[in-house]
């Protein structure tokens, strides 16, 4: 039997949905949110109803009632760390979401609004692997300082069904393969899947890892601390350093590496030079991601939008083919992330989680 499914994936400037029968996609839509459209609302929860509107004005355009659907899926947003999985969104979740317990984010919506949508159809609302999964061995969350303990933040959707897919591919469970998994975004995240857990991953939100394209990733304490007191920062602007503001867009003024790339061919040095900083950076957190499998590691996979770039690509495998061999899979694609983790509940693969 077919199963029907809305994925919703809302971002800062955009609600991209899909629906899917199973896990073939038969329509998406990417909804634009213009900055006049959104400045009308106090802060991200007072969009929903706005954004629930255009929703619902796609599904009526397209013939499509929520009753044709088996569930709702959206896409899982700042909440407490949790195991990876399929969630089902109960009052805990939604309660946490709408007071940004956890911190403000548009991907906060994903649950409120699949859980709108699903109610009127009494269907069953999902998230899936948000970006809070935490699976780290606790030898991985002791820094040198005993108030800081290193917090899982990652693309933990696109990286979990990534390595599925690839695990499915080559006809391997998931859960017996030992994994680098790097998503090369406007955020980079490197993880260590070691049998089906990332024991290892940098925290790609808050300052670790390699730099990106707005991104700072790791940089000198002491030097950053002197400069932030120098310039007599507040906290936001220290952390748009941090995310933001940092990386391609600090070092080069645009967060674009297709415009990088050009800038390259053109015969831009400092460009090549940044960039080819950038690659290195994302090669040593691949090398240090073996770490935790004593070297044994099966496979090296490069996922996200930048991996579609051939020069980049090319480069990090040079750097670290000598670990395991590396296979690129390009793209997010997590409204198809979402839609599977739905149907692997809906086909009794999976338990769904509950969010306490």
């Amino acid at each position: 039997m077919t199963e029907k499914i809305l994925a919703i994936n809302p971002g800062s400037t955009s609600t991209k949905i899909a629906v899917y029968a199973d896990c073939r996609e038969i329509l998406t839509e990417n909804l634009s949110h213009s900055a006049e459209e959104l400045a009308v609302f106090a802060d991200i929860m007072a969009q929903a109803p706005y954004r629930l509107a255009k929703i619902r004005e796609i599904l009526k355009h397209n013939g499509l009632s929520l009753r044709d659907f088996a569930a709702v899926v959206g896409r899982g947003g700042l909440l407490k760390p949790m195991l990876s999985g399929t969630y089902t969104v109960n009052q805990a979740m939604l309660d946490d979401l709408k007071n940004a317990r956890y911190g403000a984010h548009a991907s906060n919506l994903g649950a409120i609004l699949a859980d709108q949508l699903a109610a009127e159809a009494s269907i069953p609302a999902y998230i899936v692997d948000p970006v809070v999964v935490d699976e780290l061995d606790d030898i991985a969350r002791i820094t040198g300082r005993p108030e800081i303990i290193k917090k899982s933040v990652f693309h933990a959707l696109n990286q979990k069904a990534t390595a599925k897919r690839f695990a499915q591919s080559i006809g391997r469970k998931y859960e017996d393969l030992n994994l680098v998994v790097a998503h090369l975004g406007g955020g980079i995240s490197v993880g260590c899947h070691r049998q089906g857990r990332v024991v290892e991953v940098n925290n790609a939100l808050d300052g670790e890892g390699p730099f990106t394209p707005e991104r700072a990733g790791t940089v000198q304490a002491g030097q950053f601390v002197e400069f932030v007191l120098a310039s007599k920062l507040g906290k936001g602007e220290v952390s748009k350093l941090l995310a933001g503001k940092g990386g391609l867009v600090a070092c080069l003024g645009t967060n674009d590496a297709r415009e990088v790339e050009k800038r390259i061919k053109s015969g831009d040095k400092e460009a090549e030079t940044v960039y080819n900083a950038m690659i290195y950076q994302v090669a040593r957190y691949i090398a240090a991601a073996a770490v935790p499998v004593c070297g044994k590691v099966d496979h090296i996979i490069l996922t996200g939008g930048i991996a579609y770039s051939d020069y980049l690509t090319a480069k990090i495998r040079e750097y670290v083919a000598f670990i395991a061999p590396v296979t690129v899979l390009p793209g997010e694609n997590e409204l198809q992330a979402l839609a599977e983790g739905a149907l692997r509940v809906l086909s009794g693969e999976e338990q769904p989680r509950e969010y306490r």
